[in-house]
């Protein structure tokens, strides 16, 4: 028998977007793999990089224009890889319900997992569930519990709607995909883009082994500086992420002064070079 949805007890199904899979369904390369492929020949000005600016402004305006009302919100990322009955889809389903009880929107990347469970307690807490999906090499689906769904060719545009449009990360354990978007993260705070934006990491267990290996090799071989990894926020409870987040939008020097820490040395070590 099918699972079924615990809140609507209907079975639970995948959404496929046959946009999103256009590329996996005729056998070619997506638009992400063709922008980044070294050209060998001339092409078709249609197939050229300067007619794909077009497409790469449509999806940043179509992004704009779905998310700039959203108001408060919080990116979740993780793993696609957990299911239901894994401890963090369960700790992460609780910590977007909550932050959504608080009135903050929940965006996730719209797919299983660690996503899923982000917008499955969005849909519970009955705010604004949003999905921005990408297109991949093989067959995928936006999950069922996304009520704003997004479609994206090219990752870089769609990693700006995640910062864009949110006021803090919550990073559950996952893998590249979620090591890529906390590192992007911690470089546009160290470098002064985004500002007052917790990037809080669930799961302390899961997480410490990179923490002192960040303090151990990085900070001791001067890579990095002891207040960057006060950009870091450990945590271990879903109540604890809720209030964090608040509190960052209540007490905006909560978070800017180690902000502002990380740029000093980054530019201190930056103005010593040049002289």
């Amino acid at each position: 028998m099918a699972p079924k949805d615990r809140l609507t007890r209907r079975p639970l199904r995948r959404h496929q977007h046959r946009s999103l899979n256009r590329a996996v369904i005729s056998g070619k390369p997506t638009e992400d793999e063709r922008l980044l492929a070294t050209p060998h020949t001339p092409l078709d000005f249609t197939h050229s990089d300067p007619w794909r600016v077009l497409r790469i402004m449509g999806e940043f305006v179509e992004g704009f224009d779905a998310l700039a009302g959203l108001g408060d919100a919080v990116t979740l990322f993780g793993s696609a890889r957990v299911r239901e009955g894994d401890a963090m889809y369960s700790a992460a389903e609780e910590t977007a319900r909550l932050l959504g009880e608080a009135g903050l929107t929940i965006i996730t990347g719209g797919g299983p997992g660690i996503m899923e469970a982000g917008n499955r307690g969005a849909r519970a807490a009955g705010v604004k569930s949003v999905g921005l999906n990408i297109e991949l090499p093989f067959e995928q689906g936006v999950n069922p519990f996304v009520d704003i769904a997004i479609e994206f060719r090219y990752f870089f545009v769609r990693k700006t709607m995640f910062v864009k449009y949110a006021q803090a990360f919550v990073i559950f354990p996952g893998g590249f995909g979620t090591m890529d978007e906390l590192f992007e993260a911690l470089t546009l705070i160290q470098t002064g883009k985004v500002q007052n934006f917790p990037v809080i990491l669930f799961g302390s267990a899961y997480w410490q082994g990179l923490i002192d290996w960040l303090r151990t090799t990085m900070l001791a071989e001067g890579k990095i500086a002891e207040a960057d990894l006060n950009l870091l926020v450990l945590c271990d409870s879903p109540a604890e992420v809720r209030d964090m987040v608040m509190q960052s939008l209540r007490e905006q020097r909560w978070r800017t002064e180690h902000e502002a820490a990380a740029r000093d040395v980054t530019r201190q070590v930056l103005s010593e070079e040049k002289h």
